[in-house]
């Protein structure tokens, strides 16, 4: 998986069909998606239940691009080994979720893995300044995590913070959350290069009929990209 800082869309499937998701990510993947982004929740650190290492195995085998696996679950460590034999080419962890994200980070890309770290909108940048060299990906909150289709919420100045601490180093900072059109220009400005969206990707289309997939990802990368010319 080389690096650039191009715009990269990353449909949540969260927002997908869940009786197909096999076709679903093939679907998204021909109509243009860049990477796959699978949520895992598990009802005690975010409230809601999603999938866990069988289902992301199964996900594994329709997956061509990268498949981004966001574990919004504590604690981490006792499932990096499964979460890699699943499947994951990228792996992230929250800063919240534990008391030593260092080892986290370090167990990831040690179990062959890239290696993320998410925060909360309530946490600051500085938070994963110390880390950054453990990371391949920053993964910024743009809404309280748990639940697909919510509002965006305002990052701007932290994601600024953030590409500032970045710097030259071959890091992705990504978008969580809220991500639609609209919002895109804003957190493409202020330097995040890769964009979670779910429902924003998903509306309107299905496994039977993915133009629709294809039409709103073209809209969210236009709307991104425009605002860099």
């Amino acid at each position: 998986m080389s690096f650039d800082r191009r715009i990269k869309i990353a449909p949540s499937i969260l927002s997908a069909d869940f009786a197909d998701f096999g076709r679903e990510i093939r679907a998204v993947e021909a109509q243009g998606a860049d990477w796959v982004h699978v949520d895992v929740m598990d009802g005690h650190f975010v409230p809601n239940l999603t999938f866990g290492p069988p289902a992301v195995a199964a996900f594994r085998r329709h997956v061509t691009t990268v498949m981004d696996v966001h574990l919004m679950i504590a604690p981490v460590d006792p499932y990096i080994d499964a979460y890699a034999k699943a499947g994951a080419d990228i792996l992230t962890a929250h800063v919240e979720a534990g008391p030593h994200i260092h080892r986290t980070l370090q167990a990831i890309r040690g179990a062959g893995m890239r290696a993320g770290v998410a925060i909360n909108p309530g946490t600051p940048a500085e938070t994963v300044a110390h880390v950054l060299d453990l990371c391949d990906l920053v993964c910024v909150m743009t809404v309280n995590p748990g639940f697909g289709g919510q509002s965006f919420l305002e990052m701007t100045e932290k994601l600024h913070r953030l590409r500032e601490l970045i710097g030259d180093r071959p890091i992705h900072l990504q978008v969580d959350g809220g991500v639609t059109p609209q919002t895109a220009p804003l957190v493409a400005r202020a330097g995040a290069d890769v964009l979670v969206a779910g429902s924003a990707v998903f509306r309107g289309g299905s496994a039977d009929s993915p133009g629709a997939y294809g039409a709103n990802i073209r809209e969210i990368r236009a709307a991104a990209e425009g605002t860099l010319v």
